[in-house]
């Protein structure tokens, strides 16, 4: 695969500075402050409704802050959306149409040829990203014939072929079993020497396993660093949604203070 350490240089990888959004009249994010370096491990969290698809969706250049500023390695959102493979949480298909897995996996390169034809380069991005899932024997399988381990293998492959430098995760381990949970942090671990890692999840127990730094999502933006966690189940501000965060403690872009 591309070593795209070498191509990210140019800063951080992901800054927000004081933004805010709003759908309607209703402020979905407030001064939001943060930065995510290159080759970074973060997992973001939070409540349903409290913003974590919304935050998703600047970083992919999909909405506009109402205020502030992003940026994606120095550059807007929107124009560096091909340096970001995003795997969403529920794909639909229809399992009794036969696509095969590389099909898949090649539809990460739409978009990239005036001709709509794959080129020679990207069958080799093709292949390099099933090969660095482990499923390169099964590339010409039934994609519905998979199970449902392999098929969140393929669409992370597919996210690979990108090309990109970031890698956007949603809930991918919510329809998958634990073996299969066990092998896909493994891979995590390996795709994140060369890239930058996001998921969004409800459940952080593995946290402090892989991941740097959590970002905790309600309104407003907080960043814990994972040595800090202590595994209890906290209340006070997430409520049952979250598991494994304390939060009897004050929050700062720097990290946790107790009380």
């Amino acid at each position: 695969m591309v070593d795209r350490a070498s191509r990210s240089q140019s800063g951080r990888a992901i800054e927000f500075r004081n933004v805010s959004f709003f759908f309607g009249p209703v402020q979905v994010l407030k001064n939001v402050e943060f930065d995510i370096d290159p080759q970074d491990s973060v997992c973001i969290v939070g409540p349903n409704g409290g913003g974590k698809t919304t935050l998703v969706k600047l970083i992919l250049g999909l909405l506009e802050p109402a205020e502030g500023e992003i940026t994606i390695f120095g550059g807007r959102p929107d124009e560096q959306r091909r340096r970001i493979g995003y795997v969403p949480q529920n794909v639909k298909f229809d399992a009794s149409f036969p696509i095969p897995v590389r099909e898949v996996v090649a539809m990460g390169r739409l978009g990239r040829s005036f001709t709509g034809r794959y080129r020679a380069e990207d069958n080799v991005a093709v292949q390099d990203a099933l090969a660095a899932v482990d499923l390169l024997p099964l590339a010409g399988r039934s994609f519905a014939a998979l199970s449902g381990g392999q098929r969140q293998r393929v669409l992370i492959a597919r996210a690979l072929a990108t090309g990109g430098d970031i890698l956007i995760l949603d809930e991918p381990t919510a329809n998958i079993d634990h073996e299969s949970e066990q092998l896909f942090f493994k891979l995590l671990e390996q795709l994140n020497k060369q890239m930058t890692i996001l998921m969004v999840t409800h459940e952080v127990g593995f946290a402090s396993t892989f991941f740097e730094r959590i970002i905790c999502v309600n309104k407003q933006v907080f960043i814990h660093p994972t040595s800090k966690l202590t595994g209890e189940l906290i209340q006070n501000m997430y409520g049952g949604d979250l598991q494994m965060i304390r939060h009897d403690h004050r929050c700062s872009a720097e990290g946790h203070e107790h009380d």
